[in-house]
Formats: C-alpha cells, structure tokens, sequence
C-alpha cells in the first residue's frame, strides 16, 4: 500500500497518530496543572513504567495540555553524561527571562533573575563548564551556597513566586528520572516539597523506570505523599486494537480481526512495538483488508529492524559480563527471576552477582519488583538476548558465549 499515507509513527517519543488508554493520567495532568494556576493544591505525579509504554509521549501531550490553559513549561530529559543542574539551568533561565518581560516591571520577577544568578554562579564554580548568561548581579546569601539541597528550594521558591506576581505558573516536565543521582532527587524532592507548602504554582509532571518509586522514597520519606505514581503498562486489547484500526481506518483501510489478534499477541499491548508492526505491515501489505497473513509476513522485518536499533543500542552498553547477566535471565524466560536463580545458572554466589545487578540497575536495563526479583525494563528483550547470543553457555564462576 501508499507508504506515504502510512499512518503509524515509530520512533523514540514520537506521537502515535491515536493516543489510547491514557485519558485517565491525560486528564490527571490537566487537573494538577489547572489546579496550581488556580492558587489550589496540586499534586505532582511520576509516571512509571517500562521502555515503550509511552512515557515521553504521555509527557509530550501534557505539554501541550499545560501550555493551552496558560502555564509556563520547561521539559528536560535527564541524561547519564550531564549533571542534571546545567539542563535544569538552561531551562529555568528562559523562563525568568520571560516573567521579567512579561509586562511592567515587577520585583518578584527580578528578584526571580537575581537568584537565578545566584544559583548559577555557584554551580558554574563547581562544574567549571557553564556559561551565566545574566547581566545582573547576584542576589547574595540566596542560592548560592553551591549546596544543591539549599539552593534549588530556594530557587523553586524565587521562580515560584514571580509566576504567581505575573498570574501564571510554571510545569516542570521530567523524563529518564531515574538517571539522577541520590543527591539531584533529594534537591529536586525538597524544592517542591518547598513550593506545595508556600502554594506556589509550580507542578513537576515526571517519567521514570520502576525503579525511580524506591529511589524517591529512599532519598526522601515523604515523597510517596507528595508525589503520585501512576503505573504506565501496555495497552487492554481493545486499546491496542483501536490504536491500530482508527488510524488505518481514518486512511480507508481495514484490519482484519485475525491481523489484529497477531499483531497483538507478539506486541503484547506495548504501545511502541503496535507502531512498529503497524508501519511495517502496512507497507508490506498488498491491500486492504489486511489480513492475518500480512501480519505473520512483516514479523521478521520488524524484528530485524528492532534488533539493529531499539534493542541493539542497549545492548551495546553492556559489557560482557553484564551481557552473561542478562542471557542468563533470558534463560529463565520474560520474568521476572529470583536473584539467586540467575546466579545459580551463572554458577556464581548470590553476592558475586549483586554488584553486577546493581550496575544494570543503573544502566536502566533491569528493575527490582519485589525484593530479591530482577526483571527487564524492556519489553521482549529476553527474546532479543536469546537471538543475539543463541549459542550461550554458562560456566562455574563465570560464563561465556560461544559464538561471540
């Protein structure tokens, strides 16, 4: 068919041509926004869930919605090479910039640039890599002890306070959260903890792998009461069906029910992998309707395409013995595995190990559900590990892949 009329969009946070099964976190957001510009409590919220459910689209959209009823926003995805204070920085100087030059001049919107100065001289001194960027002078003895647990809360408070002076507010979208380091939670925690006591109208809307639950409540107590955090999972069937019939159906093409079933099934309802089947098998296709055939057909092209670039980039992060791990754990099947049965089939000690998984942990690659559990934070790459190291073996005290 027309590979120009494709209506199915892959691609890393890229909107699916119909966002299904999300209206409840959709309007969850809408609210908390709506809810701070209003001088009301909000509650921020975290969205957790695994690779490919949908989390940077989920963001995305609430962009959108937070902007439509009048907030200021910033997005940020946090990343493992680059502290988190230099992407926090540039985003919040761009929205001081602006409450200043919003209309008269108001001193809760300078005082919001000074200690933005403030806070970006100290973190320059010890990150010695950022620019300033401001021609005003500093607002000294205010966010600018270089202790970040001190100076974001009063920062939050600063930029908070000039949003209410110019009857706006501010919503801080966060992606890859669990990428920031036990110190850049706890701050980040406490300034908003800061400005939900003050009212301030600022919301932190965030994304994060499973594991960022346990590491928000290990930097901070009570951040299970400040924040709320909806689980993101696959889609129902009937979600996933529609998420590929409307957009086919809006082009005048139909799926068959038996093509829906199998596109389903080897999917499992994660939104990522419905855009991928759906764009390769409508390109495969001949005609419409398509059918069961058309599915089974275009699965080996996908899971070519997925090899070379969604799970391959992750596993060219790994080290070998990080590989081994994760094979083992493929072994096992999709999961999740008790701790002590992955070292058993590496035929290693439970403690010879933990070090190993604490560092996929931190990679992103594995989470803990329940104590003692590993499981991937990708979906179907047990299936991928067992293509890419079909001939592996495990060895006493180590392991090996034998067509490496």
């Amino acid at each position: 068919m027309d590979a120009i009329r494709n209506p199915f969009a892959p691609g890393a946070g890229t909107q699916p041509p119909e966002l299904t099964g999300r209206d409840q976190l959709l309007e969850q957001g809408r609210v908390a926004v709506a809810r701070g510009l209003a001088g009301r409590a909000a509650k921020s919220f975290i969205a957790v869930g695994l690779r490919g459910v949908g989390k940077t689209v989920l963001l995305n959209r609430l962009v959108e919605t937070a902007r439509a009823v009048g907030s200021r926003t910033c997005f940020i995805e946090v990343r493992e090479d680059r502290p988190f204070t230099v992407l926090l920085a540039a985003q919040l100087r761009a929205i001081v910039l602006e409450l200043d030059r919003m209309g008269a001049v108001n001193e809760g919107a300078k005082r919001a640039v000074r200690v933005l100065r403030s806070f970006l001289g100290a973190i320059s001194v010890k990150l010695g890599e950022l620019e300033v960027g401001l021609s005003v002078s500093p607002e000294e003895g205010t966010a600018d002890s270089g202790q970040l647990d001190v100076d974001l809360p009063l920062l939050f408070q600063a930029i908070g306070e000039a949003a209410r002076a110019r009857g706006t507010g501010l919503t801080l979208f966060i992606d890859e959260l669990q990428y920031l380091s036990r110190d850049e939670l706890s701050a980040l925690i406490m300034a908003i903890h800061r400005t939900a006591q003050l009212g301030l109208p600022i919301v932190l809307i965030g994304a994060g792998l499973p594991q960022i639950v346990g590491l928000s409540g290990e930097s901070k107590s009570y951040a299970e009461r400040l924040f709320d955090f909806p689980p993101l999972g696959p889609l129902s069937r009937a979600d996933a069906i529609r998420a590929l019939a409307g957009p086919a159906a809006a082009e005048g093409v139909v799926f068959a029910a038996e093509a829906l079933d199998e596109i389903v099934r080897v999917t499992l309802g994660y939104p990522y992998f419905l855009q991928e089947w759906g764009y390769e098998i409508w390109n495969m296709a001949a005609r419409s309707p398509i059918t069961q055939e058309d599915a089974v057909a275009a699965g080996p092209a996908v899971l070519r395409k997925l090899d070379s670039g969604f799970f391959r980039v992750r596993y060219d992060r790994m080290t070998p013995s990080e590989r081994g791990y994760l094979r083992a754990m493929a072994q096992l099947g999709p999961g999740p595995h008790r701790s002590g049965d992955i070292a058993d089939l590496l035929g290693m000690k439970v403690t010879s190990v933990g070090p190993l998984r604490s560092r996929l942990i931190r990679k992103g690659m594995v989470y803990a559900p329940a104590h003692g559990d590993t499981a991937f934070t990708v979906p179907l790459f047990d299936q991928f590990m067992q293509r890419q190291m079909p001939h592996w073996t495990a060895e006493p005290g180590g392991q090996r892949e034998e067509d490496a």
